[in-house]
């Protein structure tokens, strides 16, 4: 049975407590809710979400490519090359102006002419006087201008494609470590947060790092190498033109920093609401059939309404504001292009600069400021990304459950099966203690049936048993070894669990039998379900076994979806059996059937029995009546009916009309 899976029955818990917490810790989200608590309309909550802090995180991103630092060096290199080659190309193509220029005017000059009558903007740049255009020094630069600018883009090419590797398996580790941190995280975390809220993370989080930097990373490598490279060859044209061009740059940065400051919380806020409106979706979708019962249609398309509206206000807040960098920059660029032009146009008339030297430095210009422009514009992006990035890292960052212990619990003969509850208190809210003091011990072969009022702590101590959570103190020893000095899987691998929330994946029937024990044989698949009366619904399915059930198991019934977890819980053949209610689902005949087929499968093992329908456990060994998380009566089911107190009125209260037929059965009016 999946940890996560929450069983009913149990009193209120982190889950349904979080409606009275701070804001500052917890941002509600309406249709949120855990797994197998609230209902369709249920109120749920989601992890709170600080304040985007762009810098660091952005580095953390970053860092996660370490491992691919050898394919990171060879995109460096490559880019470098490439964009030093694309650098050089306007330089060259500037001198192909000059030679057909020169050409021009010395084919105007008269051949002879001295160099006293040379036109200033001309003289020194290498005019010969009566000597035309030489085409062919202007056909090899030109192909030496094209071979340049193929090499420069055949690298850029392929520094694109090693990079598209490295962010594939940046991303995929990605994947692989919030994988992994789930299964490591506490039950309570998972109580805690929206269950449509954490798939927003793990799913739509992940994609859009992962578009960011598909998108980005070798674009705004390009662009910032892209500006050292021109601005060196500005520097070597022209520093009296570089230092015209460099004045843009701080008023750009300022720009582009006020924008972006006045966006960074608009993305945060898109992806906290993406999460709020992914939550209500998931649960009023899981829950579509109670919505539309009890008439709820139209409060759940009010709540959808809602969350699309916000969310559709902060994205194009978001949006606009970050969009108005690429505007800003043209603005800017074009305010640097036109100061270039004029003092460029100046330089060539003193005859201080050739007009190919202009020329590339135009080109330059336009080459410097295109990058920039494209970095701010892709601050939009690298925000969004930043912000799912840190919403990854915070799941990635949550307390996970404590360290394993070496401990061993023990085997063969020795592996009773006792469990013992020594001076027990547990409270999953601090300030509401619900277990206090408490002590019981289960004896070997023993079948313990826990029964109360909803709300009274019986699923509480099946959870502490199974270590979902870790009492707060005493302890609680299985065999004489304390389970907190055991590692969790361990424990649980001599436990069985069938709990009332049916959980069933999608697959085949045999497959979600076999998930009990890995390796088992078909016969022994077939076995449990013949031992669980699952053989007698499948055999009459057109694929028997082969039947594939959908992740809900819809194309089963309820009672025939608790027989497949009985029978998978069956064929564990665990040392420890915790039974959650697990035949509330079937009906009265197949539910006396299952109650002969576990009384074999109790057999020699202890088991825990949660169990509202108190026919259910009159065999029991023992019966535990809690109320408000404390053992208020104890013995076996003839005992506490004779002594007439808290079991006798639930006993009366379901059986009121047969309670005189009972030879045990004092004369109690019913509870209520």
């Amino acid at each position: 049975m999946s940890a996560t899976q929450q069983p009913a029955g149990q009193p209120a818990q982190p889950g349904q407590q979080k409606a009275g917490m701070q804001a500052t810790e917890r941002i509600q989200a309406p249709g949120g809710g855990g797994p197998g608590r609230g209902g369709p309309m249920g109120g749920g909550g989601m992890v709170g979400q600080k304040a985007l802090d762009f810098g660091p995180s952005a580095k953390r991103l970053a860092a996660r490519m370490a491992p691919d630092r050898l394919a990171v060096g060879v995109v460096l290199a490559l880019t470098v090359v490439g964009v030093v080659l694309m650098s050089v190309g306007p330089r060259i193509l500037g001198h192909a102006t000059d030679l057909v220029f020169n050409g021009y005017i010395g084919s105007r000059l008269p051949q002879g002419t001295p160099a006293s009558e040379v036109p200033d903007a001309v003289a020194g740049q290498g005019v010969v006087p009566g000597q035309g255009v030489d085409f062919g020094a202007v056909g090899r630069t030109l192909l030496l201008v094209l071979a340049v600018y193929v090499a420069a883009s055949l690298l850029t090419w392929l520094a694109g494609y090693v990079l598209n590797g490295v962010v594939q398996r940046t991303i995929r580790r990605m994947r692989q470590d919030v994988e992994e941190k789930i299964h490591r995280l506490p039950l309570a975390y998972v109580d805690r947060s929206a269950r449509g809220e954490l798939l927003s993370r793990v799913t739509n989080d992940i994609d859009n790092v992962s578009q960011t930097l598909q998108q980005t990373m070798s674009q705004l490598l390009t662009s910032l190498l892209t500006v050292l490279a021109v601005l060196a060859m500005m520097l070597w044209i022209s520093p009296l033109l570089a230092l015209v061009a460099l004045v843009s740059i701080p008023v750009s940065l300022l720009a582009t920093r006020a924008i972006m400051k006045r966006s960074q919380g608009q993305f945060v806020a898109q992806w906290r609401r993406t999460g709020q409106l992914n939550a209500h979706v998931e649960e009023a979708f899981t829950g579509h059939a109670l919505v539309t019962v009890f008439g709820r249609r139209g409060e759940s398309e009010r709540v959808f309404d809602e969350h699309n509206d916000d969310l559709y206000d902060v994205s194009f807040r978001a949006q606009f504001i970050s969009g108005l960098i690429m505007p800003t920059m043209m603005f800017v660029g074009n305010l640097n292009y036109v100061a270039v032009a004029v003092v460029g146009g100046l330089r060539v008339a003193s005859g201080s600069l050739s007009l190919g030297e202009v020329q590339a430095f135009v080109q330059y210009t336009r080459q410097f400021t295109q990058p920039l422009t494209q970095v701010a514009s892709m601050a939009n992006l690298l925000q969004s990304g930043v912000a799912s990035a840190e919403r990854v890292f915070e799941l990635l960052d949550a307390e996970e459950e404590p360290a394993e212990l070496d401990g061993e619990l023990p085997t063969g003969d020795d592996a009773r099966g006792e469990v013992a509850f020594e001076h027990v208190a547990f409270s999953y809210d601090p300030a509401r203690p619900l277990i206090r003091d408490l002590s019981l011990v289960a004896h070997p072969g023993q079948t313990v049936a826990i029964v109360g009022p909803t709300g009274a702590g019986k699923t509480t101590l099946v959870n502490l048993v199974m270590r979902f959570y870790d009492v707060d103190a005493g302890r609680i020893t299985l065999d004489g070894v304390d389970i907190a000095s055991v590692p969790r899987a361990a424990l649980r691998s001599r436990t069985g669990m069938v709990l009332q929330d049916t959980w069933l994946f999608e697959g085949t029937i045999r497959d979600n039998i076999a998930y009990g024990r890995p390796g088992a044989t078909d016969e022994e698949v077939l076995a449990a379900a013949r031992a669980t009366f699952v053989d007698r619904f499948v055999r009459s399915l057109p694929d028997g076994y082969d039947t594939v059930v959908d992740e809900q198991g819809s194309n089963l019934s309820a009672g025939e979806r608790q027989l497949v977890t009985i029978a998978r819980a069956f064929l564990t053949d665990p040392a420890l059996l915790i039974l959650d209610e697990a035949t509330s689902s079937v009906d009265t005949r197949t539910e006396l059937l299952l109650q002969r087929a576990m009384a074999a499968l109790r057999t020699d093992r202890t088991s825990f029995v949660i169990a509202h329908r108190l026919s259910t456990i009159r065999d029991a060994d023992l019966i535990l009546v809690m109320e408000d998380g404390a053992i208020v009566e104890q013995g076996t089911h003839a005992s506490l009916l004779g002594t007439g107190g808290a079991y006798a009125r639930l006993y009366q209260s379901q059986f009121a009309g047969a309670v005189g037929s009972d030879e045990g059965a004092p004369d109690v009016a019913p509870a209520g």
